[in-house]
C-alpha cells in the first residue's frame, strides 16, 4: 500500500527502501519552505542580476533591505535604506532645531523705547547790519578767529571707564557722537538740504519714525524740527561759500543707569554763506552764519554694539536770521548788508494754563562780531529767578 509521500509509481529501483532509509514522512519537517528561505541571511541573485557586471552571487538581507517578509528584489530594499536614512536625517534636523532654540532663545529686535526728541530751535537776530565780504577776512575778523576747520574742532575729552561701563564703551559712544555731529553739522550734502541718510543711518531705530516725519514734514512743535536733528540752509535762500567750516566745542559723558550712557555736546559752527541766487565766484557777497548746538545722546549697551545713538534732546541758537520767520524746516539767514529786525515776540505765554503748542520760536540777539573768542562753556542750569512781591502802596495818614 502506497504512502501519502511515495513516488506515483512506486520507488524507483537502485534507491534502497528498507527501514534503515528515511521515508518522506520522516524528514518532511525539515524542507526549506518560503518562510525559512527569506529569513537566510544570504539570498541568491536572480539570473537577470547575476548577468551584470562584477555581480555577486549572493546578496545580502537585512532590516535595511526589508528583512524577513520584505521586498525580494534590489531596487525596492534601497528605496527601503533610503526612506530610513530620511527619516533619521528629518529627526537629527529637527533635535538640532530645538536645542539651538533652547541655547539661543529669539530675542524681538531691539528699537522700540526709544523716547522721542524734544528741540528747541532759537532764530537770533542780528543786532547790527550783517557785514559783508571775503569768507577768509570774515573769519579772521570774527570770534571764531581762532576756532579750528571742520571735524578737528570736535575733540574727545580725557576718556576713563565708568562704573558699568569699560573704557572702550564709553570711546565708542563718544565716537559715535562725534561722527553724529559730523554728519549733521558738515556733511556738504546735508547743509544743502539734498540728503538726510548720513544721519538717518548713526539714528536708534525708535526714533526713526519721528526723524522721517521731520525731514518730511517739519514743524516748530518741539518734535518734528528738521533743525532739530541737523544743520541745513534754505537752498532758495542761502549756499555754503566755503567748505571750512570753524567748528569749536566740547564733550562730556556720564553714566544714566547700569544700563545707559549719556554723552552731552556743545558746538558753535561758523558757516560762510552767500545768496542762492547769486553767481558762485562772488568773492565779496559772503556773510557769516552761526549756529549753537547743545545736544544730548544716550547710548544703551544695543547702541554701542550697532553704533547708533537716541537723541534725547536738542537746543539750537541760530543766526542772524528774521524771527519772524519759522527756521524749522531750515535756516533762512540774513545776507550781507542786511540790516538789525525786531525781535519776535515769545513762544508761549508764561501765564497761559495748560501747555499751548508753540507757533513761534524763541528769539535772541546775536553778539556783534568782537565779542571774546574762545569755545562756547558748557551750559549750566540757571537758578530761578528769585521772586518780588508788588509793591503796596503806603497807608495815607
Amino acid at each position: 500500500m502506497a504512502v501519502p509521500g511515495d513516488p506515483p509509481n512506486g520507488t524507483p529501483e537502485g534507491i534502497g527502501g528498507g527501514d534503515d532509509e528515511l521515508r518522506p514522512d520522516e524528514y518532511r519537517s525539515v524542507v526549506f519552505d518560503e518562510d525559512f528561505v527569506r529569513a537566510a541571511r544570504l539570498q541568491e541573485f536572480s539570473a537577470q542580476e547575476r548577468m551584470g557586471e562584477h555581480a555577486r552571487a549572493v546578496r545580502s538581507r537585512s532590516i535595511w533591505s526589508g528583512g524577513p517578509g520584505g521586498p525580494r528584489t534590489g531596487s525596492p530594499g534601497r528605496g527601503a535604506r533610503q526612506g530610513m536614512l530620511l527619516v533619521l536625517l528629518i529627526a537629527s534636523a529637527f533635535a538640532v532645531a530645538v536645542y539651538m532654540g533652547m541655547r539661543n532663545p529669539y530675542v524681538p529686535p531691539p528699537g522700540g523705547n526709544a523716547e522721542p526728541l524734544s528741540s528747541t530751535v532759537v532764530p537770533l537776530a542780528p543786532a547790527v547790519p550783517v557785514p559783508g565780504g571775503r569768507p577768509a577776512d570774515l573769519y579772521a575778523d570774527s570770534p571764531a578767529a581762532e576756532y579750528r576747520i571742520g571735524a578737528a574742532g570736535i575733540t574727545l575729552p580725557a576718556v576713563r571707564r565708568t562704573h558699568h561701563f569699560t573704557e572702550s564703551q564709553v570711546v565708542a559712544a563718544l565716537s559715535i557722537a562725534k561722527d553724529y555731529l559730523v554728519q549733521s553739522s558738515l556733511d556738504p550734502d546735508v547743509l544743502s538740504g539734498v540728503a538726510s541718510r548720513p544721519v538717518r543711518v548713526l539714528l536708534d531705530p525708535g526714533q526713526l519714525a519721528q526723524f522721517d516725519e521731520s525731514v518730511a514734514s517739519p514743524s516748530g512743535d518741539g518734535r518734528h524740527a528738521a533743525t532739530g536733528w541737523l544743520v541745513r540752509f534754505d537752498p532758495a535762500t542761502a549756499v555754503v561759500a566755503d567748505s571750512r567750516v570753524r567748528v569749536s566745542g566740547i564733550l562730556a559723558f556720564q553714566e544714566l543707569n547700569p544700563e545707559a550712557l549719556e554723552v552731552s555736546t556743545d558746538h558753535t559752527f561758523v558757516y560762510a554763506v552767500r545768496p542762492a541766487a547769486g553767481p558762485p565766484t562772488a568773492a565779496d557777497g559772503a556773510s557769516l552764519f552761526t549756529v549753537r548746538r547743545e545736544l544730548r545722546l544716550r547710548f544703551d549697551r544695543e547702541d554701542l554694539t550697532a553704533r547708533r545713538a537716541e537723541i534725547s534732546s536738542a537746543y539750537v541758537m541760530a543766526g542772524p536770521q528774521d524771527c519772524a520767520t519759522e527756521p524749522a524746516e531750515g535756516f533762512r539767514p540774513l545776507l550781507a548788508g542786511a540790516g538789525p529786525t525786531t525781535v519776535g515776540p515769545p513762544a508761549s505765554d508764561p501765564y497761559a494754563t495748560g501747555h499751548p503748542r508753540r507757533t513761534a520760536g524763541l528769539c535772541g540777539v546775536l553778539a556783534p562780531a568782537g565779542a571774546p573768542t574762545g569755545p562756547p562753556a558748557p551750559s549750566q542750569p540757571q537758578p530761578p529767578p528769585a521772586s518780588v512781591s508788588p509793591a503796596r502802596p503806603s497807608p495815607s495818614p
